[in-house]
Order: C-alpha cells, then structure tokens, then sequence
C-alpha cells in the first residue's frame, strides 16, 4: 500500500463528520448554555455549579484512558471502534436530554439531580467520543488525508456549532411559550427540555450514519495484546503525545470558556433591552446573541476550509501556532471595547473565529501523527488510549472551564438575573476576553517544543509501510 495514494471517498469523509456534528449538538450546547442554564433556568449557584464541574471531572479523570484502553482491545466483525458507537448511541442520546431537564423537586434535590446527570453524561461522552476519534487513525494512514479527515470532521463540529447557536434560544422560546406562565413569559425549562430533545434525536441518527458508512483499515504491526499499564508507560515516554495533549487542554480551555462567557456578555455588559446597530442594520437583542455565535461559527467553518492548503504550504504546527497567536490578540482586544461598539464586537468575532478553526480541526490529525510515532517506537498500536487523551482535553476544557467561569462569576458578585454592579460588569469582561487568552498564550508556548514536523511524519510512515510489509 503506497501511503502518497491512499485515498477516503467523499461520502466516507463526510459520513465521518456527521459523527462529530452529532457531537457538537450536545458540546456546543454544553459549552455556551449549560451553566447559564443551570444558574438562570435550572436554579441554582454559579459557585455550586463551578464546584459540580470541579468535582465530576475530577470523578471522570480515569474514565478516558479506560475506555480507550478497551476500545485497543476490542476485537469483533465491525472493528474496534464501530461496536462503541453502534452500542452507546441510545443511552448518549437519552442522557443528553435529561441533563437538560428539569424535575420539579426541592433545590437542594436538583442539585443531587444535576450531579447524577451530569456526571452520567461524562461518561456516555467519554465512552462513544473516544471511539469515535481513534476511528479517524484507523480509515487511512495518509496524513494529508487524515489532515482533510479532521477538516470535514470540524466543519460538521461547526455545522453543529451553527445549529446549536442559531436555533437554541428560538427553540427554547417557541417551546416555552407554548408551556407560558400566568403572566405570559416563557417557561424556559420546558424550552430547554423540548430543544435538547430534538438534539438528542438527531444525534442518534448522525452516529448510526458514521456507523454504516465508515470502514477501519489500519492493521497494527503488532496485534499482540498488552497490559492497560503497560500501554500507559508506552504513552508517558511519548513525548510529542504529552505536548500536544497539553496544547490540546490549553485550546480546549480557550474555547470553553470565552464561548461559554458569551451569553454572559451581552446580557450583563451589552445589556441591550431593545434594539442594537449592527453595521446600520438595527437587530433585536433576543437576536443579538444568536447572530454573534453563527457568525463566529461561520467563520470558523471558512477558516477551517483552508486548513488542509495551508498546512501543505507551511506545515501542521505553524499554522497551530498562528492561529492561536490570532485568535489571543483579538480575544484580548474585547477587554477594551464600549458596550455599544457592537459592529466591532462582530468584526472581531468573525476574526477571532476564523484564526481559531484551523487550529480545533488540527488537533485530530495531529494525534493520529503521535499514534503513529508511538507504534514506531513501541511496535504496539494504542490508538484507541492516544484518542482517550483528545477527549479528556475536550471535557476538561468545558468542565474546568465551567468551573472556573462559575467562581470568576461569584468572585464578581454575580447574582442570576439580578442588576449588575460595575465591579460585576469588569467580571464578565475579563471572563470574555482576558480569561481565554492565558490558556491560548500556554498552547502557543507549548507547541514550540513539538517536533513532529511533515517530513518527520512521512519518514514514520515509510517505515511503518515496510515493518507491515515485511510483515
């Protein structure tokens, strides 16, 4: 098999995709709605839901590498990896739902209700998601191919991303008016409830699509199996793997907490009642949150469209690192923008979110570069553990960053839904815009001692070629 030549069909690829599309109904929904629904909706704390966060990632730490580990050593007609998505899509879709609904019972009940469920949904995350990253390193060893693998991959995660902000809050609103209260307003935990539904049922149908069209034809060298704690010694000696997994955290946290900030910042620093100017057009403020997202979401999607070019003219990590290095500097600029500056807000979304996309949709081809670096130098195939990490990263950024918004929040003296002080105002702009940038300036610094270059790759993939030949 010529590596230079090998090639994944167009449906393939995008049936791909449509399994992180299915995803991001639930992350994207997780990362910019979850805690303003559980401290404005669900009705409770922004410092009990930090804890909640803290505590269940803490609980879901091991979680990853186990289901990784297991996904290595799974043996059946339809892979390693396919059998996971096939068996957890149910319970991911039911969990999904019942996170975001809401019981009427006793507050300190619901707060016992939202540890079950979230910590539930952690785990049903972990067990489908990890699967269903390592299922990229096994359809192809090319890594240009892998490269546009991850491409279609973000761009479905940013379709998702679009669905999830475009629609959310008008879901909620239709279905929370048809549940109104006496006095007319929208019964927003119903609308939550009903919209996370239809997710959930979308999410279903997109998985099992990834399921029936996607093929694993990556062997490893060695078949033989090996212990869970000798797999992890093989991992932690696995230099370029511990780099990118930090960069991948450091990403994540970026991510998480400025897309979870931004509801946050236009309720309680734009603060706009009525109507606002847009480049001269006049929106609504129900609208204004709604519009910033799709727009960054787009321009993720475009940015993203030129990931695979420009990682052939200039190489994977350049382009992570300029990306990142972009996306800090307009992060930080928020931090100095007037409340009614909001044509410039969007300007700046658009931006930011057009450096960014290239640099999500990297990191999974990135991994699956480790997991090659890693059956060189070991003679063992550990993707299913490698992809673990990509996951965990992913989950620690929405949780840790979570927590961290939550205590950020209370630190600022925010109460739900209450008027704002200016000392909370100067809270929620440092959460938007100076937060995010710390993680983003350590990913950059950390990806200057990654060497997994292109020419490296290619010369791993040539020798794994004749080990699997001589084989």
């Amino acid at each position: 098999m010529e590596y230079s030549s090998e090639k994944v069909s167009i449906v393939e690829k995008t049936a791909y995709g449509l399994g992180d599309l299915a995803s991001n109904l639930f992350y994207q929904t997780f990362t910019m709605f979850l805690l303003y629904f559980y401290t404005d909706v669900f009705g409770i704390s922004a410092a009990a839901a930090g804890t909640m966060f803290l505590i269940v990632r803490m609980l879901d730490t091991f979680y990853d590498p186990l289901v990784g580990a297991l996904a290595d050593r799974t043996k059946s007609k339809y892979g390693k990896f396919r059998p996971w998505i096939l068996y957890t899509v149910i319970p991911f879709g039911v969990i999904g739902f019942l996170t975001f609904y809401t019981p009427e019972i006793a507050t300190s009940a619901k707060l016992v209700y939202a540890y079950i469920t979230y910590t539930a949904m952690m785990f049903v995350y972990s067990t489908i998601n990890v699967p269903y990253g390592a299922l990229m390193a096994v359809m192809t060893h090319n890594s240009l191919e892998r490269t546009s693998l991850s491409a279609f991959r973000s761009i479905s995660a940013f379709l998702g991303g679009v669905v999830v902000q475009a629609f959310t809050l008008k879901l909620v609103n239709y279905f929370g008016l048809l549940k109104a209260g006496a006095n007319g307003s929208s019964n927003e935990q119903f609308g939550f409830a009903m919209a996370m539904g239809i997710y959930s049922i979308l999410a279903i149908i997109m998985f099992m699509t990834t399921f029936f069209l996607c093929k694993e034809r990556v062997q490893p060298v060695n078949d033989e199996k090996n212990s869970f704690k000798a797999d992890l010694k093989d991992l932690f000696k696995n230099t370029p793997w511990l780099i990118l997994t930090v960069v991948s955290i450091m990403t994540c946290l970026f991510v998480a907490i400025r897309n979870g900030s931004i509801i946050y910042y236009f309720k309680y620093y734009v603060n706009n009642n009525g109507t606002a100017n847009l480049f001269g057009f006049e929106i609504g403020a129900d609208a204004l949150v709604s519009t910033f997202m799709v727009v960054g979401t787009a321009s993720s999607i475009l940015g993203t469209i030129m990931l695979k070019p420009m990682a052939a003219l200039i190489g994977k990590k350049r382009v992570y690192i300029l990306s990142m290095g972009l996306g800090t500097v307009l992060s930080v600029s928020y931090y100095f923008l007037s409340k009614d500056q909001i044509s410039l807000m969007f300007l700046f979304q658009a931006l930011c979110n057009f450096a960014i996309g290239p640099s999500m949709a990297m990191m999974w081809s990135m991994y699956a570069d480790t997991a090659d670096y890693s059956e060189l130098k070991t003679g063992r195939r550990a993707t299913g553990l490698i992809y673990s990490s990509a996951n965990f990263a992913q989950k620690f950024g929405w949780s840790i960053g979570g927590a961290i918004a939550g205590y950020l929040l209370a630190y600022y003296g925010f109460v739900a839904n209450a008027p704002v002080s200016d000392y909370t105002e100067k809270g929620v702009r440092v959460l938007f815009s100076l937060m995010p940038s710390i993680w983003s300036v350590i990913a950059v610094i950390a990806l200057f001692f990654y060497k997994l270059d292109e020419q490296k790759v290619i010369e791993i993939n040539q020798k794994l070629a004749t080990l699997k030949g001589n084989k």
